[in-house]
């Protein structure tokens, strides 16, 4: 059953987080609403990481994360998706794509084979994300789209409650970004869960996100998309490097984009 768009999956109040005796997060209040793309932006060093792994469980903090779909329907913990900004792996290790699903699917060392239930799962997935022709690929020689494929396909798996997408963009070749653009409006359509999406790109946060959530360590503005990404909504969270990033029509759209070096993690977590 799809519940009304109204309907909030998950509710954060008073959420703060520390690390290293430095405040990341402070005094976060926000609702992820079931069946929409919330985008989560922000400047380098904001806390967008940070609050992801906070919802993940995986960072400590204070205040309270309610995930209100599980309770009201006796479901306990929802099933929480998750694509991190990079994975740190071996690249010349012996592993496929089947190999890395099995890894994370079967009781069994993978050296043993692949159950068929694994195989299945792993096909019925990455077909899910049109990349099933990767199946069989050693994951090291995959391009930086192809892993985001691989990372979404295994994300999507158990079918969750809530898909959390950390840059998913990063490195993808434009032609892979619209790609992306075409599956996050079939998510739209289809309604079955919540999407979480942090991103650099104002132009795509633009055209596919239902509500937007502005963080500089603490809410900076949050409310629906066109309503809030206004150039001085904008400037309050880049500061004064705004100008550099406000786009006119002359780029076709519109749209704003936020500075490189502005909006990536480059390697670090914020």
């Amino acid at each position: 059953m799809t519940l009304p768009a109204h309907h909030h999956t998950l509710e954060i109040r008073n959420l703060s987080a520390r690390a290293g005796g430095t405040e990341i997060l402070s005094g976060i209040d926000a609702d992820i609403r079931c069946g929409e793309v919330t985008a989560l932006v922000g400047p380098n060093g904001a806390g967008k990481t940070t609050l992801l792994l906070a919802i993940l469980g995986l960072v400590p903090c204070t205040g309270e994360i309610r995930f209100c779909r599980a309770a009201e329907h006796g479901e306990g913990v929802p099933r929480i998706g998750y694509v991190p900004q990079r994975l740190d792996f071996d690249r010349n290790a012996p592993m496929t794509v089947q190999d890395f699903f099995a890894l994370s699917s079967q009781r069994y060392p993978v050296v043993f084979g692949h159950s068929a239930r694994s195989r299945r799962s792993a096909r019925e997935s990455m077909a899910r994300v049109g990349a099933g022709h990767l199946i069989s690929r050693p994951l090291g020689k995959l391009s930086g789209g192809e892993l985001q494929r691989v990372l979404l396909a295994l994300a999507l798996r158990d079918n969750p409650d809530i898909l959390l997408l950390d840059e998913p963009v990063s490195g993808v070749d434009l032609s892979g970004e619209e790609l992306f653009g075409d599956f996050l409006g079939q998510i739209h359509s289809e309604s079955r869960f919540s999407l979480l999406l942090v991103s650099h790109d104002l132009s795509v946060v633009s055209r596919h996100a239902d509500r937007v959530i502005c963080l500089n360590r603490r809410i900076v503005c949050q409310g629906a998309t066109t309503e809030t990404l206004t150039p001085e909504n904008i400037a309050a969270m880049y500061g004064s490097d705004a100008h550099l990033f406000r786009h006119g029509p002359a780029d076709g759209h519109g749209h704003v984009h936020a500075p490189p070096a502005a909006g990536r993690d480059e390697g670090k977590r914020d």
